[in-house]
């Protein structure tokens, strides 16, 4: 199968931790002796196991569950960020706590993402103001600058460190996130070098996408149709509907908040308006909970 698809030589072969020896130690012998440039195989990758309990999950066990099971509860992305949250030659602990704040962490990433492209999109088309410099004489800050070349930086040595996206996903991304998020806040108040402001912001977005692309965590849905899809998924974990949330009457008891935030929906202020997002929630049971929320 590899050689049809793959031809017999090829880069990466992988595997589970318990394929070292002797499964793949065999498997290259035999290919080898059928096929000699099957010998040219460049990487023999094994990731860790998941875990559930401390104990591997597997069909034998019968403590597994589909993709297809997850990700009616949780986005994909959101999957996807758990994964790559550790290690892969380490073994992932599943939990749905886990999966609770992968998932709160990509809505923040995507949100943050949002709110650069609202900013971004009054200075789209604007001419630079005339007491700022113009054309190539324009720069961005210093400090967005050291952000992308540090974001960029430690992306190409992480992932040439045998893969470390947990390191690149909790390190360099965050700190983009919070110059992101900073530089929009500056935008909206901002009387001067705003051409400046916005250069750096878009500059920042342009390469948080592209690293973010690499990593396969970018959508081909829009920032807020994939926001949407999130508060979707939180509102079928909280066995609740939009209509639910919005009937609420939120200014008289705080107690509707806590019960809400219980469930993972979280109600802001803004303005004269009462808005609401997925949150974070501790949960007490772990593998039991989703075989639960399954049933």
């Amino acid at each position: 199968m590899s050689e049809r698809y793959l031809t017999s030589s090829f880069d990466i072969h992988g595997g589970g931790m318990d394929l070292i020896f002797p499964h793949h130690e065999n498997e290259l012998a035999q290919s080898c002796a059928a096929r000699p440039k099957s010998c040219e195989i460049r990487y023999w990758m094994h990731n860790g196991f998941v875990n559930i309990d401390n104990r591997k999950m597997s069909k034998s066990l019968g403590n597994f569950f589909t993709i297809r099971e997850v990700t009616r509860l949780y986005h994909p992305l959101a999957l996807r960020y758990f994964m790559m949250s550790t290690h892969y030659r380490s073994a992932v602990n599943y939990s749905y706590d886990q999966l609770e704040i992968a998932s709160g962490s990509v809505f923040y990433l995507y949100q943050t993402l949002q709110d650069c492209e609202e900013a971004l999109l009054p200075f789209r088309e604007q001419k630079p103001e005339a007491s700022e410099p113009k054309g190539k004489n324009l720069r961005i800050t210093p400090e967005a600058q050291e952000c992308i070349n540090k974001l960029k930086d430690d992306f190409s040595a992480q992932m040439a460190d045998d893969l470390r996206t947990q390191d690149f996903l909790n390190g360099a991304l965050q700190e983009s996130l919070r110059l992101m998020n900073s530089l929009v806040n500056k935008l909206k108040t901002a009387r001067q070098h705003r051409q400046s402001l916005f250069l750096s912001l878009a500059e920042m977005e342009k390469e948080v996408k592209m690293v973010l692309d690499n990593l396969g965590l970018m959508s081909s849905s829009s920032y807020s149709e994939v926001l949407e899809q999130f508060k979707a998924k939180a509102l079928t974990r909280a066995k609740l509907t939009e209509e639910d949330v919005k009937a609420k009457e939120f200014t008289k008891s705080d107690k509707i908040r806590l019960d809400l935030k219980a469930k993972g929906i979280s109600l802001m202020d803004v303005g004269n308006e009462t808005i609401w997002r997925p949150c974070v929630r501790k949960l007490e049971t772990e593998a039991t909970g989703l075989n639960n929320e399954l049933d």
